[in-house]
């Protein structure tokens, strides 16, 4: 409606744009979410769902639902912001509430941690967020001597397998071989101790696999066909939420090695925030395994994906930049990293173009008016508001050639001016992560650690190809040749 069509409205704030109605609809009560749920799995697809709703409605903001709808999720309802402009109210806490938002339009069984509403589902006005988020910085700052270290040990055991698997069968599959290293890194980190030589030895990955898998089976699928397999599948998967009890026995091994060896951060925990021990360590789980480690299961092979997919040109300007700038630091540095201009460009374009985490949710806490490019839209108090980023940050009135991954897109004062619409981390690139905001609080880390694997990566090797898919949530990569490097640094 138009801001002279309702008395509430003067209460609003002003928009020098046009207000316009949202368009879009919900369907009928249960048919339409399973028509939106339906369309967005099995008969359309992801991202033809949300750009044939961008086509039909001439908008890129709109009303439809999300799953996993009904039964599990009494309300559907959402309304969807598909461009960088408007897409960035979400990250306004004054604005938009995000308690119990982190999966969306419905909530896993808190049994899954622990009992407690941890630090992920907690609105930045919540006294808990601000004292949880502040431990979580500090448990991260007062490592960060460990952060490459620690990497490079992983790094170096994972390219050792990848090599011998691919003189043995040929091929090596990355994503177990990053899963492994992926959890055994973050373990290190939190507990400065090899996970196996605790007592759940080397299957970490398999554990927090199956309590990822049961918490987020109602917003996956497997992309069966023919689609009367998907339709199938959506009866399984979302008519009832999966129960605690089938992954109690896993979280429990999980729970004592944390709770055993991650003593030091509890402490912390306890004496300096004055969090319960307790609850302290299902943070701590799922910060690593959830965040950290369910980040990276989707960070590191989507990564692999795009800078093979740019091909043998990318990885010989790299592995050129790379080998120079170590040469003349004398090592693998932050102050050598900060050098690699390209190096850190195609971190941030594989970020924006292939977002590990897509979504974001939030509730409108006021009623308030959100702009597009060239309209306005009012959102009413309560109402979900879902953007999709990986539509938000192809914006192409704010990149050029968006679809496009352009690896040097970042380097220089005008790409750099670009960052501010990179939201990966569920803020802006510019901003940094605060206990008063609900950004990634290992942000930082995860730039760091996706630049250190490719300057240890191409100081190792010149070029390599994979094949690569999407299966569940997360890129797909098989390695099929890989060529060590002709020279050393």
């Amino acid at each position: 409606m138009s801001s002279s069509s309702s008395s509430s409205s003067s209460s609003l704030p002003s928009t020098k744009l046009p207000v316009k109605p949202i368009p879009g609809d919900y369907g009928l009560h249960f048919f339409g979410p399973i028509r939106d749920r339906l369309a967005y799995f099995y008969n359309e697809g992801r991202d033809k769902f949300f750009a044939n709703r961008i086509q039909k409605y001439q908008s890129t903001v709109f009303k439809t639902n999300m799953p996993p709808g009904p039964p599990i999720a009494s309300c559907s309802h959402v309304i969807c912001l598909l461009d960088a402009i408007s897409f960035s109210v979400l990250f306004d806490a004054s604005k938009v509430e995000k308690r119990d938002v982190l999966d969306g339009t419905f909530l896993p069984s808190l049994a899954y941690t622990g009992g407690h509403r941890v630090c992920a589902y907690l609105d930045p006005s919540e006294p808990k967020h601000t004292s949880l988020k502040s431990f979580f910085l500090s448990t991260l700052a007062a490592r960060h001597h460990k952060f490459i270290p620690f990497f490079q040990i992983g790094l170096s055991e994972l390219f050792n397998e990848l090599e011998a698997q691919i003189s043995t069968k040929k091929e090596a599959y990355f994503n177990t071989l990053s899963d492994t290293m992926s959890f055994n890194y973050v373990f290190r980190l939190f507990c400065n101790k090899n996970p196996r030589e605790t007592k759940i030895g080397s299957q970490g990955p398999k554990l927090v696999d199956k309590w990822l898998l049961f918490q987020l089976a109602p917003l996956g699928s497997l992309g069966l066909s023919p689609k009367i397999l998907g339709y199938f599948e959506d009866i399984l998967l979302r008519t009832f939420s999966f129960p605690f009890f089938l992954v109690k026995s896993d979280y429990k091994k999980l729970y004592d090695v944390f709770y055993e060896f991650g003593s030091s951060v509890l402490d912390e925990a306890e004496n300096e925030f004055g969090i319960e021990r307790d609850e302290a360590c299902h943070n701590l789980i799922f910060l690593a395994g959830f965040n950290a480690y369910g980040g990276m299961k989707v960070l590191f092979p989507g990564l692999i994906k795009w800078v093979a997919l740019a091909g043998q040109t990318l990885h010989r300007r790299l592995a050129d930049e790379i080998r120079a700038v170590i040469k003349a630091e004398g090592g693998v540095t932050l102050s050598a990293l900060n050098k690699m201009v390209l190096a850190k460009s195609v971190i941030y374009e594989y970020l924006r173009i292939d977002p590990p985490v897509p979504f974001q949710y939030g509730k409108a806490k006021v009623d308030l008016v959100v702009e597009s490019h060239d309209v306005a839209f009012e959102i009413k108090k309560g109402e979900m508001i879902f953007g999709y980023q990986p539509f938000a940050t192809k914006d192409p009135k704010i990149f050029v050639n968006p679809e496009e991954f352009v690896a040097d897109r970042f380097v220089g004062e005008e790409g750099e001016k670009l960052l501010k619409y990179v939201y990966w981390s569920n803020e802006r690139e510019t901003e940094d992560s605060t206990a008063e905001n609900k950004a990634c609080a290992g942000k930082n880390l995860v730039v760091l650690l996706c630049r250190v694997l490719l300057v240890e990566f191409f100081l190792r090797y010149d070029t390599f190809q994979v094949e690569a898919s999407t299966f569940m949530f997360a890129p797909s990569v098989t390695f099929k040749s890989l060529t060590k490097a002709s020279s050393s640094t």
